[in-house]
């Protein structure tokens, strides 16, 4: 079992180290991180280069994790009796190559849109409901960031609830949202302070 782990996590990794939004940057002639966050993530590449690449940029991060978990799930372990939580770590490895690639210096995004592709991958459902939560709160609040969050958040309740018993998977769960919450950890510093950037507002220089 332990083998398996850490294949599928190295398999994640590789699919995660795809930084869409970095590559969609150079393809246009900038080097995304250096332009308003510096990260190379969704939101950064929305806000720099406007909406068009950063659908673009959601979507391939979103897909990096589905085609990751799919080959796991169908070609590499599809009969193997722990194939639910094997699927569960290689989205995690996805955010792992997400947030630290390694030809970037291990700067990346923050993984939001990863997880996102991991929940839809993994259960429909959850993606249904991470998604309402998400854009509710971004709607109400105009804050990716806790929009961000709240998905986060969603994930571990949502296997408690879908796959009650299922202990190692939730554990897995919880250690997404807890990489989700260390990455934004300057989010959370700015949102307490008051001067986290709304969404509708310009990211000042």
């Amino acid at each position: 079992m332990i083998i398996e782990i850490i294949v599928c996590l190295v398999i994640g990794y590789i699919f995660g180290c795809f930084q869409t939004g970095y590559f969609y940057g150079r393809l246009h002639g900038i080097d995304i991180r250096n332009y308003g966050s510096g990260n190379v993530g969704t939101t950064n590449t929305l806000r720099t280069l406007g909406k068009k690449a950063g659908y673009i940029t959601y979507l391939g991060d979103a897909l990096k994790a589905v085609f990751a978990i799919l080959l796991v799930r169908y070609l590499i372990y599809p009969a193997s009796p722990d194939n639910l939580l094997l699927t569960m770590y290689t989205g995690f490895g996805v955010v792992l190559g997400h947030n630290y690639p390694f030809y970037l210096k291990f700067k990346g995004g923050k993984g939001i849109a990863v997880t996102s592709g991991v929940m839809l991958a993994f259960d429909i459902r959850f993606a249904i409901v991470g998604g309402i939560g998400f854009f509710l709160v971004f709607f109400l609040t105009r804050y990716v960031s806790v929009g961000s969050l709240v998905l986060a958040v969603i994930f571990p309740v949502c296997v408690l609830i879908f796959y009650p018993g299922q202990w190692h998977l939730f554990i897995v769960s919880l250690v997404f949202c807890a990489m989700a919450f260390w990455r934004h950890r300057a989010n959370i510093v700015r949102l307490c302070k008051g001067t986290e950037n709304r969404f509708d507002k310009k990211k000042k220089e």
